[in-house]
C-alpha cells in the first residue's frame, strides 16, 4: 500500500484545516521531502455495529505494515482505537445506528487518529452499558488525547501516537 504524496521543496512542517500538508522524512539523499495530500493516509465511514470496529483495526494493521512500528506499538495503537470505536458503538447511538467516522494521518514521527460520530456527545450517563475505563485507558496508551467536537459539531477523539522511539523507524 502506497502512500498518496507529492515532492515538494522544503518547507516547515505546517498544518492545513484538521489534516493538512505535511513534511516529512527525505526518501533519500538530495531528494525532497514527501509531503502527504491533503487527506487522511486512511479514511473509513461504517455503521456504528460491533463487527465493523473489527474492520477499523484490520485496516490499522494495513498502516502499521507501511510506516513500519513495533509489534507493540500497534498492539497499544489498535487497543486505544477499538475502545474509541466501542464507545461510538455502545454510546453514541442510544435510539439507533449511525455512521463511525475514522481517519489516520502519518507523519515521520507521529500516527494521528480521530475517531468521529454524529450521536449524543460524550456525556455521563446513569444508565451508561460500560463500566468507564475506556478513555482513561486511551489517555495512557496515546502520546495525547483530545475530546471535543469538530467544525460540524460531530463528536471526535482525537488520539496521537509516537512512531520509532523503539529503534524502528
Amino acid at each position: 500500500m502506497d502512500l498518496p504524496h507529492t515532492a515538494s521543496r522544503r518547507l516547515p512542517p505546517r498544518r492545513l484545516g484538521v489534516f493538512g500538508p505535511r513534511r516529512v522524512k527525505s526518501p533519500g539523499r538530495g531528494q525532497p521531502p514527501l509531503v502527504l495530500n491533503e487527506s487522511p493516509d486512511l479514511e473509513l465511514t461504517l455503521p456504528a455495529r460491533a463487527e465493523n470496529v473489527a474492520v477499523v483495526r484490520h485496516a490499522l494493521g494495513g498502516v502499521a505494515e507501511v510506516v513500519d512500528v513495533s509489534d507493540q506499538t500497534m498492539s497499544d495503537i489498535k487497543l486505544a482505537v477499538t475502545e474509541a470505536c466501542t464507545n461510538v458503538v455502545v454510546h453514541a447511538y442510544p435510539d439507533g445506528e449511525g455512521p463511525l467516522r475514522v481517519g489516520a494521518t502519518v507523519t515521520a514521527d507521529l500516527l494521528t487518529v480521530v475517531v468521529r460520530d454524529e450521536g449524543q456527545g460524550i456525556v455521563p450517563r446513569a444508565d451508561s452499558p460500560g463500566l468507564g475505563l475506556g478513555l482513561p485507558l486511551i489517555a495512557t496508551l496515546a502520546e495525547s488525547l483530545e475530546l471535543g467536537k469538530d467544525d460540524e459539531e460531530r463528536t471526535e477523539v482525537r488520539m496521537s501516537f509516537r512512531l520509532g522511539e523503539d529503534g524502528r523507524e
